[in-house]
């Protein structure tokens, strides 16, 4: 059975998902998880997991900012999506997402952002690419938009 939880530090999944970010094979993991160790989130920020038979499935976060510069308004972002290879196919991403989605709703948002590379992936979870951005790399990303319902 999958589960997914909304996390802050001492949760008893957050190790584990430290542990993913750190060994997965995306490159940004391992930021992922000096900040989970480092104890980086405000305290309404949150990191979600996908749990399926007490194994750390995917993860993902909801916090102030990602990796646009602090001079523009928008906030808060989904950031770091991220389902291991082996269980990719379930949509595990789309629930992660409306979980946040719906975390962020509670606390009173009524717009959510998201940064991404990704070229037609948010746009199917109700994402609006609102345009290119310069990030704090100095790269180039997407950033879209989705706006929260009741």
């Amino acid at each position: 059975m999958m589960e997914i939880y909304a996390m802050s530090y001492g949760h008893k999944y957050w190790e584990k998902t430290m542990a993913l970010a750190a060994n997965c094979s995306w490159r940004a993991g391992s930021y992922l998880s000096q900040k989970m160790a480092n104890h980086e989130f405000d305290e309404w920020e949150r990191v979600f997991c996908d749990v399926e038979n007490d194994n750390v499935c995917g993860f993902c976060t909801l916090a102030e900012k990602d990796e646009i510069s602090i001079t523009y308004p928008f906030t808060p972002f989904i950031g770091f999506v991220f389902v291991d290879e082996q269980y990719r196919g379930k949509r595990l991403s789309q629930l992660l997402i409306n979980d946040a989605a719906s975390y962020a709703r509670k606390l009173g948002y009524q717009k959510i952002y998201i940064m991404s590379g990704e070229i037609g992936l948010y746009e199917k979870y109700g994402f609006i690419k609102l345009g290119n951005y310069e990030t704090i790399y100095g790269t180039t990303d997407q950033l879209f938009v989705k706006t929260l319902t009741d």
